[in-house]
């Protein structure tokens, strides 16, 4: 009986490690996924985009465009507001990893892109703990990495309860 309370410990040992594991991994992101960063078709295209994610402490954002056809700037709420254009920006591709929590803003710089919707604004949050509610998204759903684990533990514990260790 005392193996089978110890390897049952082990068992929730290592789960715990997994969730762990899994509750911290930094999400790359495409921004606008397939239409990249370019002239929206909507002026509201990536807003809707960012909309529907959570971005995390550890998250990228990689803007990817044709060199020599966009530009991304990060600029204030106030530029972002207005699309005042900046002279400091990035060549293609960008990959931006915030450096903190808190709200993010960038422009393109090309002629009329940014009136055109070519802006993005997004907040960051801190890393979730596990323990702590998920932060709720549209698109929010249960990791991958949590239910195979729990399904790992499920059909561990069932085998060992089966066969009688």
């Amino acid at each position: 009986m005392g193996s089978r309370t110890g390897l049952i410990g082990w068992l929730g040992i290592v789960v715990a490690i997994i969730l762990v594991r899994g509750a911290t991994a930094a999400t790359d992101y495409e921004v606008g996924d397939s239409l990249g960063w370019t002239v929206p078709p909507k002026t509201s295209s990536y807003s809707t985009w960012a909309s529907t994610k959570t971005f995390y402490l550890g998250d990228k954002l990689s803007f990817n465009w044709t060199t020599g056809t966009h530009t991304v700037a990060e600029v204030s709420k106030d530029e972002y507001d207005s699309c005042t254009k900046v002279s400091s920006y990035i060549g293609s591709p960008v990959i931006f990893t915030p450096p903190s929590t808190g709200s993010y803003y960038f422009i393109c710089t090309v002629d009329d892109h940014c009136t055109r919707g070519q802006k993005l604004a997004f907040t960051v949050v801190s890393t979730p703990t596990v323990g702590s509610p998920p932060a709720e998204s549209p698109t929010s759903s249960a990791s991958p990495l949590s239910v195979g684990a729990l399904f790992a533990v499920l059909s561990t514990s069932v085998i060992y309860l089966l066969l009688g260790f």
